[in-house]
């Protein structure tokens, strides 16, 4: 089964496998295919299955074991209809501008919280997710879960625990490079925006360190409006409304 669409690859091998969770072909607790099976199967790169991989954990629905696999976690069952963002809405620009107005409101605040609130471990777990997007720039890779993970500690570091659940729900939905080319509505190559990026996590990290709460909240603000304003200019260059 070869999947097509390059911007929506990722989207779409999520959706193959989770139907194939809900429709019983992967119970609770079994294995998933290899990396290698799933590229195979599916003829995608490695790094469309990863970032798949990385949304359904967000998404809870598998759990990966270092050097084992991802399996199949058992659903936990829910009280009430869960907010939901469907994932092929997110192949159109317009849906992935509007994910990332929802962050906007949502991690602006995150980020002066995380400044008052912050441990150590936080800011631990903060430098190493930048250092892993660091080396995977350099090593032409993709770095969308470490991305996350980035994004994760700030709110695990509010110590609102809301925040981060709604987070973990969202997953790599907030991340706008899993469905569109960013970098190349950015008019750069793909390493100069992949480290432009990473530059202004930086920036949104020294001031968390700092304690420095309207820095951090100002920063963030920075770097998802950046992002939003470089899909907004595309969108109503290419006909959308203005």
């Amino acid at each position: 089964m070869s999947l097509q669409r390059r911007e929506t690859l990722t989207s779409q091998l999520v959706t193959a496998l989770r139907a194939r969770i809900e429709g019983g072909e992967f119970p609770p607790g079994a294995k998933l295919p290899s990396e290698q099976e799933l590229i195979e199967s599916f003829g995608v790169s490695r790094t469309v299955v990863r970032e798949a991989i990385s949304n359904l954990k967000a998404g809870g629905l598998v759990a990966t074991r270092q050097g084992v696999g991802a399996f199949v976690q058992v659903p936990e069952p829910a009280p009430v209809p869960p907010f939901r963002i469907d994932e092929a809405d997110l192949g159109v620009i317009y849906e992935v501008m509007s994910v990332l107005e929802l962050r906007i409101g949502i991690e602006t605040e995150a980020a002066a919280l995380a400044a008052q609130r912050r441990k150590d471990s936080h800011i631990a777990a903060m430098r190493a997710a930048l250092e892993r997007i660091a080396a995977a720039v350099e090593a032409g890779e993709d770095a969308v879960s470490h991305d996350l993970d980035f994004h994760r500690a700030i709110a695990e570091a509010t110590g609102n625990r809301y925040m981060l659940e709604l987070f973990q729900y969202l997953g790599s939905v907030l991340i706008p490079r899993t469905h569109v080319q960013t970098f190349r509505l950015a008019a750069e190559p793909r390493d100069a925006y992949l480290r432009r990026i990473n530059d202004e996590h930086w920036g949104l990290f020294d001031a968390i360190v700092r304690r420095d709460s309207d820095a951090a909240r100002a920063a963030m603000r920075l770097h998802l409006t950046g992002s939003r304003e470089r899909l907004r200019g595309y969108w109503e260059a290419n006909g959308g409304p203005g």
